[in-house]
This record gives structure tokens, C-alpha cells and sequence, in this order.
């Protein structure tokens, strides 16, 4: 494969901006990397499809990296990937070495990352090509599969998160009936506008973009600031320098950890904050050095660190190959194949073969710059986290109503549609409707009716198709009722120690 042939100067140049981009995000506590990709997707509609997938997995790298500089500063995640970065890279900032801890789990995102990639070039293509025989029916069965596990894991509320996913579907509905094209669950005065349903980018502008302004601005602009930790030059002597040895004895924690991260990422719905959490646990249990853990220990800051960056390849196997996306962000990489008329699933790799190199070494560039801007420059990447947010949200929102009103050459409902999606995800938030499975419920709602539809007109309406057509089906039925047994258990298991938490509070001793 001769590299300049499918990335170009300007698809490099993309990438770096992106994971610069990506890092500010990331780094300022309220914005997200899925905010970042939903706030420039816009700009990638006029690109060629390559770069405009260099700049956005250049934001999804920087913007899942950039978390640490708040956890381990301010002990405020950037992202909810960097979670478990508080409970170790904080402490070590306190005793007065923060550019050892965040160089610590710089050093461990580029390791996880690079891990990731190569799981998703060997394991992608391999899935991809079992799923190019699914028929209909294994197709609708997978679907609801993704649905169900991510609902059984949605931090043990499976009943709200399984109402997210169906309300998502049900709102993907809105439009066009397939097979009489007649219009349903629309009200009669938008039935010019919503012929062919809500358009997937003012959707996700509002869930991603509006409703996070919305929903940071309720709780104030100003950033807590006063425990921050400020940076120092660092010396030659300085107990605040990084040095290799920090890495001494922790290849099996840093390797375990970028395992970690992409098997659950490969999970759809699963998200950062337990890939992270799971690694930490696992760090802690297999350590010899346990209770040094949450004390400004370096295996925590390897672990967490390590297994959140080994999301942003894991989270894009099920995307690539079975057109699912794995989290929030590959919903929106998946908008940007919708947009661009690329049908992503078990024939992608193959019909695109230059495009999915280009991502691979797009994802390759993103990791390396990322490590080498944060490493060489993190005194002064620190510094975003003063930006007040008042100077910033009014940046954000423009951009957000311009990119909808855009993508459609200029139609006035898309920018409604941004709005009302905007404050509905901020209502979301307030009820427990989960934001992240209503998107991907109304993203994978149009394939799941049409492969009902194309299985029941083959078998002449008999539902027993599910069923008998071949053993897969089975094995997809015996995993959607695991999921849902699962998620029930979990249920059962969190309502019982919340009651026991409640008890304790309630009669101490």
C-alpha cells in the first residue's frame, strides 16, 4: 500500500488540526469529543470523504486524550472517559508533580491507542466478512442485539434505557412509509418538511452541542478552579520529571489495560467512563502495590489512561463492520458516511478498500501527533482550561446553528430542528432518558424496520422465520435474552446496595 495515495498533505494537515482541535475540547470540563465531531461535521460535507475523516478521528483522538489535563489539574474529568484519571493523576499533580503524571498517561494513551488500531485492522475486515452472508433476518436480529446490550449495561437502568432506545427508533420513523409511501406520525403543517424524516446532523448539532451549552450553562460558566494545580517548568533534578522507568514492571497493566479499553469499545453503548473504571479495577486487583492506588499511584493513571484511548479503535470495529456504531462519537463518523451516501457495514472495507486505509493511518497520524503536541507542549495546553466559558459557548453555538442551516443548502427547518433537538436532550438529561441510545436507536431505527420488512416480505409474513432460518438465529436470540438477563440481575444487584447505602446514611452507628 503506498501510503501517499491514500492520505494526502492536506488529510495530514487535517489530522493535526483536528487532534489540536480535539484536545481543546477535551480539555475544557462541559465539551466532549462527540461534541467537537458534531460541531465540525458540518465543514467535512464539501471535503472529500478521506480528509473529512482525517479531520474528524483527528478530533475523536485529541478529544478523548485531552480529558486528562482537568482530571489530573483540576480533579474535574474533561470526558467521561477520564473518570478514573482523577482518583491517581490529581493526587500525584498535588505532591508537586503534574507534568509527570500527565506525561505518564500521555506515554499510556498512545500505547492503548496503537493497540486499538491494530485490533480494528485484523478483527474489522474478519467480522465484516462473516456478515457479508446475514441475510435480513440476521441483520434485524443484530440490531436488536446492540440495542439490548446497550441498555443491560447503561449503569444498571436497564427499563429507562430500553425506553431510550425504542423512543429513538420510534423518532426515526417520522417520515416516508417504505412500501406505500405514504406519511406517518407527522402533523399535517410539517409535512413539507419532514417528507423524509428529521436529517441526521441537526440531530446530532442538538443532542451533542445545543443541549451540552444548555446543560453547562445551567450550572454557571465559571470553572471551579480553586484546588487547581498549576504547572511548573520542572527541572533536571525535579521530582516532577518524566523518566521511562515510570513504565518499569507495567507492561502487562499497559497492555491488559489497551485490551481493556478496545473490548469495550467494540461493546456498543458501553462508553468511556466504564472502559476506564473496568481497567482501574483490574489494575487494582492484580497489583502488589494495591493500597497505593487513589494516592497518586502511576499504574492507575497507566490504566485508565491506557484504556481509554484503546476505545477510539475498538468503538469503530462493530461501526466498520456491521454498521453499529460502538459509542456517541461513532454515531457521528457514521452521520459523516451518511452525509457522503458511504453505506457502512459488512461490504465496506471491501468496496472501499483506499478509504479504510486512509482511516487506519489517519488513526495512526492522529495517535502520534497526539503524543507528540501533548508531550512537547502540555505546560502550555494546561492553559485552556482557563478560557472562560462565557467567550466560548456564544463561539460554539454560532457555529452550531450555521453547520445546520448549512447542510441542506440553506433550509430554515434544519436550524429548528438543531433547537428543538437541543432543548429535548437537555430535558433527556433531566428525566433519564439516555442521550447516547435515543441517538443510536433513531441512527439504526430506519435499517431495523427495513430488514423487518424485507424478512416478513420473503417469508410471506411468517414471524417463525426469526427463528428457524439457520442456527445463527439462535445464537442471536440465546445473546439478546443473556443481555436482558443480565441487565436485570445488574438491576437487581445496584437497586440492593443503593438501599444499603441509603440504610447506613440514614443509621449510622
Amino acid at each position: 500500500m503506498d501510503i501517499s495515495e491514500v492520505l494526502t498533505p492536506m488529510s495530514v494537515l487535517l489530522v493535526i488540526f483536528g487532534v489540536f482541535i480535539g484536545i481543546i475540547f477535551g480539555s475544557i470540563p462541559g465539551l466532549t469529543a462527540t461534541m467537537a465531531l458534531a460541531v465540525f461535521l458540518p465543514l467535512t460535507f464539501g471535503m472529500d470523504l478521506t480528509e473529512g475523516l482525517a479531520l474528524l478521528l483527528g478530533l475523536y483522538v485529541g478529544g478523548i486524550s485531552g480529558g486528562m489535563i482537568p482530571a489530573a489539574l483540576l480533579k474535574i474529568p474533561g470526558t467521561p472517559s477520564s473518570v478514573a484519571t482523577t482518583f491517581d493523576a490529581y493526587p500525584m499533580a498535588q505532591k508537586g508533580q503534574p507534568k509527570r503524571a500527565l506525561k505518564i498517561g500521555i506515554t499510556a494513551s498512545l500505547v492503548g491507542g496503537v493497540i486499538s488500531l491494530i485490533i480494528l485492522y485484523c478483527f474489522a475486515p474478519v467480522l465484516g466478512t462473516l456478515a457479508i452472508n446475514f441475510t435480513p433476518v440476521e441483520k434485524f436480529l443484530i440490531i436488536v442485539f446492540a440495542l439490548t446490550v446497550i441498555a443491560s449495561i447503561a449503569d444498571g437502568k436497564m427499563l429507562p434505557a430500553l425506553f431510550s432506545g425504542a423512543l429513538g427508533v420510534m423518532v426515526s420513523l417520522i417520515g416516508i412509509f417504505p412500501t406505500n409511501n405514504e406519511l406517518r406520525l407527522v402533523p399535517p403543517f410539517l409535512e413539507d418538511y419532514l417528507w423524509e424524516g428529521f436529517s441526521l446532523l441537526p440531530v446530532l448539532i442538538g443532542l451533542f452541542g445545543i443541549s451540552e451549552i444548555l446543560r453547562t450553562s445551567e450550572k454557571g460558566l465559571k470553572t471551579d478552579t480553586s484546588h487547581k494545580v498549576a504547572l511548573g517548568k520542572g527541572g533536571k533534578n525535579d521530582g516532577d520529571r518524566f523518566r521511562l522507568r515510570d513504565f518499569k514492571g507495567q507492561t502487562v497493566n499497559l497492555v491488559r489495560s489497551g485490551l481493556i479499553g478496545t473490548g469495550i469499545g467494540i461493546l456498543p453503548g458501553v462508553g468511556g467512563s466504564a472502559a476506564s473504571l473496568v481497567s482501574y479495577s483490574q489494575a487494582k486487583n492484580f497489583s502488589k502495590r494495591s493500597a497505593k492506588l487513589g494516592h497518586g499511584s502511576r499504574e492507575g493513571i497507566i490504566a485508565s489512561e491506557g484504556s481509554n484511548n484503546g476505545l477510539t479503535g475498538g468503538a469503530m470495529v462493530p461501526l466498520l463492520s456491521l454498521g453499529i456504531p460502538g459509542d456517541s462519537t461513532t454515531a457521528v463518523l457514521l452521520g459523516a458516511f451518511v452525509l457522503q451516501g458511504i453505506a457502512v457495514g459488512p461490504l465496506f472495507i471491501g468496496d472501499n478498500p483506499d478509504l479504510w486505509n486512509g482511516m487506519i493511518v489517519s488513526l495512526l497520524i492522529a495517535n502520534i501527533v497526539m503524543f507528540l503536541m501533548m508531550f512537547l507542549a502540555i505546560r502550555y495546553f494546561a492553559k485552556i482550561i482557563e478560557i472562560p466559558k462565557h467567550v466560548l459557548f456564544p463561539i460554539i453555538l454560532v457555529m452550531c446553528v450555521l453547520g445546520a442551516y448549512a447542510i441542506n443548502n440553506g433550509v430554515m427547518f434544519d436550524v429548528w430542528t438543531a433547537v428543538i433537538f437541543g432543548v429535548v436532550g437537555f430535558v433527556f438529561m433531566k428525566i433519564g432518558v439516555n442521550v447516547t441510545i435515543f441517538l443510536i436507536g433513531f441512527i439504526l431505527g430506519r435499517d431495523l424496520e427495513s430488514n423487518f420488512i424485507d424478512s416478513m416480505q420473503a417469508s410471506g409474513g411468517d414471524l417463525t422465520v426469526f427463528f428457524t432460518r439457520s442456527p445463527i438465529d439462535w445464537v442471536l436470540w440465546a445473546l439478546i435474552v443473556g443481555s436482558l438477563v443480565f441487565g436485570a440481575i445488574s438491576n437487581r444487584r445496584q437497586a440492593a446496595a443503593s438501599r444499603t447505602d441509603t440504610y447506613a446514611i440514614r443509621n449510622p452507628k
